[in-house]
């Protein structure tokens, strides 16, 4: 690391404190968007006097790595301190989420995010969730009021800080965001043919949207070691979020009404999305269940220019629903377009296809997510968190638990509609036809999972359920296809080769495995690249040109480190022959890392070593690079899209993209104008805990916790983060003695 600390990171020893404090509170509006930010309204009278008196019972106390340890005297007095200090340490991302789910964000963005705007205003309508709102339990109101509240109170107490676009939050938002995974089901519904109905016009879908461009793995790792399979005999968690970098903000939230968590929250949610308080833990995994269907309709236009839909023998009429949506001009003013939806009983029409309008059908419970997502986090033990997941609001994640108790646990999202299996639900179905309707949801007993299963753990790596548990796994013979679309990933068999390996698991020894270098898909794949040369004849000049790099791969263990050359030369290789035949994958009906095992030929193999080999020497002046040298952290500013920079200060990451079997993952690519790749997602919050008598816990998050360049938390975590050295979590008030960098109020 020496190389290249660039004297950033001694920041932290320089500034800690007193002065690193006030150095993190001048920075407050760094990194917040200026042009086009509007003023906060001033506030009342009667409103900063209820805010000051809910802040005054709340007591905010940041550690030396700048993590927030709230305490409130009530639940709802802890969610206005949350807020609050999310809000201290990155409110443009608070904001941002919100007008993405809000169905705002083209009035911060400009016209080009219309359509992302209308296709969550399909299922977002601000009036129906002020409804949800006022039926909600009175409880949970209060919640959302103290959401509110914090905000609003952050916003009146930083008036340097301009919003980009709401200047007031009110209680009923927190139901447009209210799971937390990093990519919500609505996003399956493509943009580009949403574009083409609703503008009644042709639009060519992109190749991203098509499949045919290589994307960065999203999900997490999640492991659960039962204490028959530790040292200790305590049950411990791997959590391990795989999303764009600090997408999370790290905090621990705790009450006088039994709140106590611990973890990563999505910024601008009041609830721990991935954590633990003393009892149990949470790990959550994006799945591949199929939960989230397209019904095609058939269209039926009469005289009078209504439409309808037949189904069954009946034609029923199309739903209108008028939608008005604001958009910033590009001279900075406001206007507004206005579009007329269509729906069916299936869901809002998103696209056409071969002559078919497709409706989609997606979970849509904001009130019971919200329920979920934060009566979880106050759960005691197995039997009490899943009476909470009886809400069935999980749509998207796998979960692995723990608990003090011993127990562990592999679950599929609760929200699983049972359907006629005769029907292919990964395709459109015919929507005339009422055979292919949902049937209600599937009851949790009937779901894949793995409950203290007597091989000691349990895992998922968002890949298929059907090894979470090794032999003790759910077997897919006794479910609907249904239950599983992402098959297999290199990272599956890593994580059961990690596992397998001891009996006698300590809580740096799961670290060890979340860390381990090797890498499963090149283990598979450069073995068939030797063999390819090894055919060719004697004399042949690729056999000579390639016989160095050959002989590198040949000896190489498969393991990434910063300091190999192997592993650039894979990784570029791996790249070179994805690329060309990304479309012959889909065409199969493979996942690329079978095609290329199986499909690719030997001619295409020693090809992309050949372009892996030329694009290394023209970028770097070798084919022979260290990983460290290509691979690298970068955080310049605290803009939510970043700008990289071959010539500014960089950290060397030696794992590699979860596409080549790294359990720690770092997705990195090129930008324009660099040579060196850049991470944007991947590894962002690793914890691993351990239940004994009393909870110990480690965590290290990318980066560090502010998003405030000047904040000695900007970056302080990047040595760790890049090392896989976790450090120690506060999780009991003795352990704060020692580690207090400032006790306040919110407001003060």
């Amino acid at each position: 690391m020496n190389d290249v600390q660039n004297g950033r990171l001694s920041r932290r020893r320089v500034l800690g404190g007193a002065a690193g404090l006030a150095a993190a509170a001048a920075a407050v509006a760094t990194g917040l968007p200026s042009g086009g930010a509007v003023a906060a309204p001033k506030q009342n009278t009667s409103d900063l006097a209820r805010w000051r008196k809910q802040a005054a019972r709340v007591t905010i106390t940041r550690d030396d790595w700048g993590i927030p340890h709230v305490v409130g005297r009530t639940d709802a007095d802890a969610v206005f301190g949350m807020i609050y200090a999310q809000a201290e340490d990155d409110f443009n991302r608070i904001e941002r989420n919100y007008l993405v789910s809000l169905g705002r964000l083209a009035e911060s963005e400009g016209e080009s995010a219309i359509w992302q705007d209308l296709r969550q205003r399909l299922f977002i309508d601000p009036g129906v969730l002020k409804r949800y709102y006022a039926d909600s339990p009175a409880w949970l109101r209060k919640l959302m009021q103290a959401w509110a509240d914090g905000l609003n109170y952050y916003l009146a107490t930083h008036p340097e800080v301009r919003p980009r676009v709401i200047t007031r939050f009110e209680p009923w938002m927190p139901l447009s965001f209210s799971e937390g995974s990093i990519g919500g089901d609505i996003e399956r519904v493509p943009l580009s043919q949403l574009e083409a109905f609703y503008d009644n016009r042709s639009v060519e879908m992109t190749d991203e949207e098509l499949g045919l461009v290589f994307r960065e793995p999203s999900g997490s790792n999640g492991m659960a070691i039962a204490p028959s399979h530790t040292r200790d005999g305590h049950a411990l968690l791997l959590i391990n979020p795989h999303t764009s970098f600090f997408f999370r903000s790290e905090q621990h939230v705790t009450s006088d009404e039994g709140l106590d968590a611990y973890g990563a929250a999505t910024w601008g949610q009041f609830f721990i999305y991935q954590g633990f308080n003393e009892n149990t833990g949470w790990m959550h995994t994006s799945s591949g269940v199929d939960n989230v269907d397209e019904f095609a309709e058939t269209i039926v236009t009469k005289a009078d220019g209504r439409h309808y839909y037949r189904y069954g023998d009946a034609l029923r009429p199309v739903t209108k629903k008028t939608i008005t949506l604001s958009y910033r001009t590009t001279d900075g003013g406001r206007a507004k377009r206005t579009f007329t939806t269509l729906a069916t009983h299936h869901g809002p029409i998103v696209r056409e296809a071969d002559g078919k309008w497709i409706a989609f059908a997606l979970m849509n419970k904001p009130v019971e997510a919200l329920l979920q997502s934060f009566l979880r986090t106050k759960t005691r033990d197995y039997a009490d968190f899943m009476q909470v997941a009886g809400y069935k609001a999980n749509s998207s994640n796998n979960t692995l638990f723990a608990d003090s108790k011993g127990e562990i646990a592999f679950l599929v999202p609760q929200f699983m509609p049972v359907r006629n299996d005769r029907f292919d639900y990964r395709k459109p179905v015919d929507g005339s036809d009422p055979a292919t309707d949902w049937r209600g949801l599937h009851s949790l007993k009937s779901l894949p999972q793995a409950v203290n299963p007597r091989n000691g753990w349990a895992f998922n790596t968002n890949n298929w359920p059907w090894t979470a548990a090794g032999p003790y796994s759910p077997k897919p013979e006794d479910y609907p296809r249904y239950f599983d679309q992402a098959g297999e990933n290199p990272r599956g068999p890593q994580a059961i080769r990690v596992l397998t390996a001891q009996r006698r698991f300590t809580p740096q020894s799961l670290i060890d495995a979340a860390f381990d270098t090797y890498l499963t898909a090149f283990a598979r794949l450069v073995p068939q690249l030797v063999e390819a040369w090894d055919k060719l004849p004697e004399g042949d000049q690729q056999k000579a040109d390639l016989a160095e790099p050959i002989d590198l791969l040949r000896r190489w263990d498969y393991r990434w480190d910063a300091e190999s050359t192997a592993t650039s030369l894979a990784v570029f290789w791996g790249e070179a022959l994805w690329a060309p035949l990304s479309q012959a994958a889909r065409d199969a009906g493979m996942s690329m890392w079978d095609y290329l095992a199986e499909r690719a030929t030997d001619a295409q193999r020693l090809t992309a070593l050949t372009e892996a080999a030329a694009r290394l020497t023209q970028d770097f002046g070798s084919w022979q690079v260290p990983w460290g040298q290509i691979n690298r952290f970068q955080r310049n500013d605290g803009a939510i899209t970043q700008t990289f920079d071959d010539t500014k200060p960089s950290f060397p990451v030696p794992f590699t993209s979860a596409q080549w079997g790294s359990l720690a993952s770092f997705g990195a690519r090129r930008y324009p104008g660099t040579k060196r790749y850049y991470g944007t997602s991947g590894n962002s919050f690793v914890a691993v805990v351990e239940f004994g008598r009393r909870l110990r816990a480690w965590a290290v998050t990318a980066g560090g916790a502010s998003g405030h360049p000047e904040s000695p938390h900007f970056d302080d975590q990047v040595d760790r983060y890049a090392s896989g050295d976790l450090r120690p979590v506060y999780f009991y008030p003795q352990d704060l003695k020692g580690h207090i960098e400032r006790v306040y109020r919110p407001g003060s």
